[in-house]
């Protein structure tokens, strides 16, 4: 027997590759899955059975394509619906894969169908779970994002995990290692650990979700407690991974071509498409088209393209690095934004030649902006969570986070420079970019972010007490 954990970071997602004596299952794939097609032929199994845990939010499974390309039928647990075959297993259903057995334990409560997976190795001992968004390292699945399909408040839902933790999964031996779906950075949860992979009894040991003696309402208070907004894309790759999707092949075959700058405008106009700038920070900085968005590729690009641009179907031009292109779509396409409709052909440098115009982002470095930050210090604004903010701040800088950014655009004055900056400059770039498209320029990036600036002797708060934010410009 072999448990392959296969990580991605950029989405914080735990895919699972098991094998036995011929056979093959997977859990939770990812939509590209060349990956596991190339690992059952490399090690000469059959791919027997895809799981799933529950339908995704945060990104589009590969399940549907996976079953089409190797005939293994789809798993979920009871009270899934999808739109497509698929087996319903019932709770406590066993599956044989090779040597080895996967029983399905339903734990409804993160949505109405999460299951997690037991597997019991060659000597049919207990050995490891697989438990989707049920329980993470550190934390357990949100309860709030199932609610309208379920019929159910939230607080119902945490109940119903509350109940499938203690009934399900607490009462299995605490050497039984657990694979969750996510790790820190997911959105699906809010305390989850870097690591990913632990011992169930060290998660009952130091996981608040799973202490002794809690009682059923303070988990429902504690689990619920300080969770912030989903990204509001999720209920729309829920519907994905519910009704069925393109293959990754045809959507890499449209979103490939190349766009000559002298068509953009025209397709801008005929389409209402985005120009995506998917470079690095200081580049984008330096020169970039007008009205462009910038979110890099080198960061948590893919979630933040949910996060921020919310319609899957938004169309998008492209402008990325040479090579990267497939990198690209892929990952957009992780999180269901399939209507990509090219790439700008020979980037940036084409469209200067074209004789199109550029723009740029005003910048100062963190040891510069001390010199002038008693004059600037009112007009500091942060973009980082509110959890972020709270731990450590610029005394004087007020909190308007990247997620909701469109809330705050009259908060920004309207005369004279203000100053932004997030934890390193990742996201107050993408900031500065949506805020240039709705026609406010009269901001400085922090290059750097809260990392460069501590570095100086600017007065940095550590009080959970908020400044106050002021609308300063005209509706």
């Amino acid at each position: 027997m072999k448990i392959e954990q296969l990580y991605t970071g950029c989405l914080s997602q735990g895919t699972y590759y098991i094998k036995s004596n011929g056979e093959a299952a997977i859990i939770d794939p990812l939509r590209e899955i060349s990956q596991y097609l190339d690992k059952a032929k490399k090690d000469k199994v059959k791919i027997k059975y895809i799981f799933e845990t529950h339908f995704h939010a945060d990104f589009v499974s590969g399940h549907v394509t996976l079953s089409e390309k190797t005939n293994a039928p789809i798993i979920y647990g009871p009270l899934a619906n999808p739109s497509y075959d698929a087996h319903i297993a019932k709770d406590e259903e066993i599956f044989n894969v090779g040597n080895i057995k996967i029983k399905a334990i339903h734990t409804p409560g993160h949505t109405i169908e999460s299951t997690t997976y037991l597997l019991y190795d060659e000597n049919n001992k207990e050995h490891s779970i697989f438990s989707g968004d049920t329980l993470f390292l550190g934390d357990v699945g949100r309860p709030d994002l199932a609610q309208k399909a379920a019929n159910m408040t939230q607080e119902q839902l945490a109940g119903m995990l509350f109940d499938s933790l203690r009934s399900k999964i607490m009462c299995l031996p605490d050497t039984v290692l657990v694979y969750p779906a996510h790790g820190a950075g997911s959105s699906c949860g809010k305390k989850m650990l870097k690591q990913t992979v632990d011992t169930l009894g060290n998660q009952k040991r130091t996981n608040y979700a799973l202490r002794k003696n809690m009682s059923k309402k303070e988990f429902v208070n504690e689990v619920l407690n300080g969770l912030e907004s989903p990204p509001e894309y999720f209920p729309s790759n829920v519907k994905l991974n519910k009704e069925g999707y393109k293959s990754i092949e045809t959507i890499l075959s449209n979103a490939k071509k190349e766009i000559k700058p002298k068509n953009i405008e025209n397709i801008i106009s005929e389409t209402g498409a985005i120009i995506l700038d998917l470079r690095k920070p200081e580049e984008f900085a330096r020169e970039h088209i007008p009205n462009s968005i910038f979110i890099g590729l080198d960061g948590n690009f893919a979630p933040w393209v949910g996060e921020l641009i919310v319609d899957i179907k938004q169309p998008l031009i492209l402008i990325v690095a040479e090579n990267r292109e497939e990198e690209a779509i892929t990952r957009l396409s992780r999180v269901g934004f399939d209507n990509t409709l090219g790439v700008l052909s020979g980037g940036i440098e084409a469209w200067k030649k074209y004789g199109k115009e550029v723009d740029d982002i005003n910048s100062v470095p963190a040891i510069d902006f001390e010199k002038i930050y008693d004059l600037a210090k009112d007009n500091v604004f942060d973009v980082r969570k509110n959890s972020e903010y709270k731990s450590k701040h610029i005394l004087s800088a007020q909190n308007t986070p990247l997620n909701h950014i469109n809330e705050f655009l009259d908060y920004f004055p309207e005369f004279g420079y203000f100053y932004i900056h997030c934890a390193s400059g990742y996201r107050s770039m993408i900031a500065a970019s949506i805020l240039k498209s709705r026609g406010i320029h009269n901001l400085i990036n922090i290059e750097g972010g809260i990392k460069e600036i501590e570095k100086t002797n600017i007065l940095i708060s550590e009080s959970t007490c908020p400044s106050q934010l002021n609308k300063k410009r005209k509706k």
